[in-house]
């Protein structure tokens, strides 16, 4: 059994924001509708999505603008930062996203670390490409450098 509820915002494996989705009872009444990422799929709530889609569409076009100014100014920022590793390459630690958050802030640039997509730590010396999920249609490269701190 299930029931069809309004997405009022995007939510990961489930749809983007405006979509009516089939989704478990529990689901809907004990997270998505507390949460208010959701209302159900009533006859009012579908007039109410009429207008709240014209909203969206203006502030969706305005939201991706920015965030491709903001992609074009990661884009060309290098990060380099220097950990303690071992003879194969391999760091001590680890460098997450909440520390190339804090990289890109150093350059003038705030990101908030969610929107920093590592699949995992990075946990060797090397270079990477470091994707920034700035809107759901832009997503800036950021390139960082991981050099073994010399003792």
């Amino acid at each position: 059994m299930s029931i069809k509820v309004v997405l009022r915002q995007d939510v990961d494996h489930l749809g983007d924001r405006g979509q009516i989705v089939n989704v478990a009872p529990g689901y809907a009444r004990n997270y998505l509708i507390p949460k208010g990422l959701a209302y159900t799929a009533t006859e009012g709530n579908l007039q109410v999505l009429e207008l709240e889609k014209r909203a969206w569409t203006r502030r969706e076009a305005k939201d991706a603008e920015e965030a491709r100014g903001l992609a074009q100014r990661i884009s060309g920022v290098q990060i380099t930062v220097t950990k303690r590793a071992g003879e194969n390459g391999l760091l001590y630690g680890s460098v997450t996203s909440s520390e190339i958050a804090e990289l890109l802030a150093a350059q003038g640039v705030a990101v908030d670390r969610r929107k920093i997509r590592l699949d995992d730590p990075i946990k060797q010396v090397g270079t990477f490409t470091v994707p920034v999920r700035l809107h759901r249609q832009v997503t800036a490269d950021v390139s960082l450098q991981v050099l073994a701190a010399s003792e």
